[in-house]
């Protein structure tokens, strides 16, 4: 355990709603998940409520209810981070949409199988595709195709992104949406699919390119 991941976890303030048996578990666990892994590259707020009741969400405060497995808490965590991440780029997550809606004409709102609307549903073809890359670089290829197929919503957007990964991360790529390293000089994460190896869905690498600079403003939720 380094010095950065405990001084990490501090940062972080984890609030309960209700102090239930539930939420002081998850708590531990995520405190404990925030002092394991450098979570810094997809720390974008340091905000959180575990609430028993609640529905996942990440405006205005990123709120997420009681896991009992450490990586669907992680991948979780994670996913409601990239809102805020995807927040700062209103601009390039707007062009995004645009063409993801020319891509896919028609899509799913409401659950299990999309978001809440059509509009969230494509935006979340970015989210969930930058949660799967997340959760590859941290947890490894086999932890992370585990926690992304157990997933009971969004079905039909990590079936999508799982099916179409390499035209998501084009999309990705193009609209400067990877989410930044914290080293000097490295790429943003996942911008460009590796070779297969073999069958399966292919993980995806950082792109070889430097990254473009982009202009951030605050947006809604997609």
């Amino acid at each position: 355990m380094r010095y950065g991941h405990l001084l990490q976890a501090a940062l972080v303030v984890i609030a309960l709603a209700h102090d239930t048996p539930r939420e002081l578990a998850t708590k531990a666990r995520l405190e404990a998940l925030l002092a394991k892994y450098d979570l810094r590259d997809y720390t974008f707020t340091r905000e959180v409520v575990i609430e028993e009741r609640a529905m996942n969400h990440a405006f205005p405060t990123l709120t997420l209810h009681p896991f009992a497995d450490d990586d669907q808490l992680l991948s979780a965590y994670i996913h409601e981070q990239i809102h805020w991440h995807l927040r700062q780029h209103r601009s390039q997550q707007e062009a995004a949409i645009a063409e993801l809606r020319r891509l896919y004409p028609g899509v799913p709102a409401g659950l299990p199988e999309g978001a809440e609307t059509p509009y969230s549903t494509y935006g979340h073809l970015v989210t969930c595709y930058l949660e799967m890359l997340a959760d590859r670089r941290l947890l490894g290829d086999e932890r992370a195709a585990a926690a992304i197929g157990s997933k009971v919503h969004y079905t039909w957007i990590y079936a999508t992104v799982l099916r179409d990964e390499a035209k998501i991360a084009a999309v990705v790529a193009r609209h400067g949406l990877g989410i930044l390293r914290g080293r000097a000089g490295v790429p943003p994460a996942g911008l460009a699919p590796s070779r297969r190896r073999g069958g399966g869905t292919p993980p995806i690498q950082p792109a070889r390119t430097p990254a473009r600079p982009v202009v951030t403003s605050p947006r809604s939720r997609p």
